[in-house]
């Protein structure tokens, strides 16, 4: 069975999301994709982000149209700060060791892959489906090859539409009290004005 993972802090989950988890669901043939939204992702410890409730809620709206994808609270149920190897172990274990699993990151994600926690024992976990980001080169696999040997391997590239939407831009457009209609599913949208989320 082979799995897509696709993690992030969904604050809010986009249009962008979905459409690069189906254009990878697609490209490498996986049964589904798996969504976990972060409870603390370590890298925006600095930074306040949404109570895990609501983008849980959110993510959830979003990905109810989609017979292949399904939502894993595994990251908000945990304390602490999350990290992708803990994520996968528990995943494993989750499925069973008949999946074969897919992380699903951006490119710019990949350069910092040597600054993740055990990104050498992340790579016999699972292999990685990289896709672009807008104005980002993809990275060097010899050099990321120095750092971690055998990661070459378990990469995989993966052309998707480049969806130049982050979720900083939604925030800020509600902020300032402008549509996101077409930004976000419409039920997302929905939600987010009866919950008042993201307002100055």
């Amino acid at each position: 069975m082979k799995v897509g993972v696709l993690g992030g802090t969904f604050d809010p989950v986009h249009i962008g999301h979905l459409i690069i988890a189906e254009a990878v669901r697609i490209a490498l043939r996986l049964e589904k994709v798996v969504f976990v939204p972060a409870g603390q992702p370590w890298l925006k410890l600095q930074h306040p982000i949404t109570p895990a409730g609501y983008r849980v809620e959110m993510l959830r709206l979003a990905i109810l149209p989609n017979l292949h994808f399904e939502l894993s609270d595994v990251e908000v149920e945990r304390s602490g700060p999350s990290y992708t190897i803990d994520t996968m172990v528990e995943l494993k274990n989750r499925l069973g060791a008949q999946a074969d699993l897919f992380f699903i990151l951006g490119c710019d994600a990949l350069a910092q892959f040597p600054e993740w926690k055990e990104p050498s024992k992340l790579i016999q976990l699972c292999k990685l489906a990289v896709v672009p980001r807008a104005n980002l080169a993809l990275s060097a696999l010899e050099d990321l090859e120095r750092h971690i040997p055998g990661i070459t391997d378990r990469v995989s590239y993966v052309a998707t539409p480049i969806i130049d939407i982050s979720s900083s831009q939604i925030r800020e457009r509600v902020a300032r009290g402008l549509s996101i209609r077409y930004l976000v599913p419409d039920k997302v949208e929905e939600y987010i004005a009866q919950r008042r989320l993201y307002r100055s």
